[in-house]
């Protein structure tokens, strides 16, 4: 019994330092807005091109461009998993990020879709240099987080 409590105050302490980081919104000057190269965590490929844009005080994005499509994947996919309005659209043009606002360190509030899986998350967003934007979709107390690569 002693051991499951110990190891829940473990869990309960990496969560907390993985949620509370030395994270930035900007870095010399350069904010979260322009087009990203998405990075899959699962695979380390590059998959997309986002362009990230604010509107009235909070930021969204799009998928602008898909890349790596391998032999079993569509070359223009229907997102046909995904929830609500996003259901049986077109992956490229979608907006997977959405209501993400800009906090003290970093962005959140928001959400992130996942359009090959259908599943959509919370979502954080923070600057680890002006070129490097790190994306974490989260579900309680599970996450999964990629490097975006600013390309303009």
């Amino acid at each position: 019994m002693k051991m499951a409590n110990i190891l829940s105050a473990i869990f309960l302490l990496l969560f907390f330092v993985q949620h509370t980081s030395f994270a930035q919104t900007s870095v010399g000057g350069k904010t979260c807005i322009g087009v990203w190269k998405t990075v899959d965590d699962e695979t380390g490929k590059a998959r997309s091109h986002v362009r990230i844009w604010e509107e009235k005080g909070k930021f969204y994005g799009k998928v602008e461009k898909l890349l790596n499509r391998t032999a079993d994947e569509d070359v223009d996919p229907i997102c046909n998993v995904c929830p609500g309005d996003r259901k049986g659209k077109k992956v490229l043009g979608m907006s997977i990020l959405r209501g993400m606002v800009k906090e003290s360190n970093r962005y959140g509030q928001g959400t992130i879709l996942d359009p090959k899986k259908g599943k959509e998350y919370s979502c954080t967003m923070w600057m680890t240099n002006k070129d490097t934007l790190m994306v974490r979709g989260w579900w309680g107390a599970f996450y999964r987080t990629q490097t975006w690569y600013r390309i303009e």
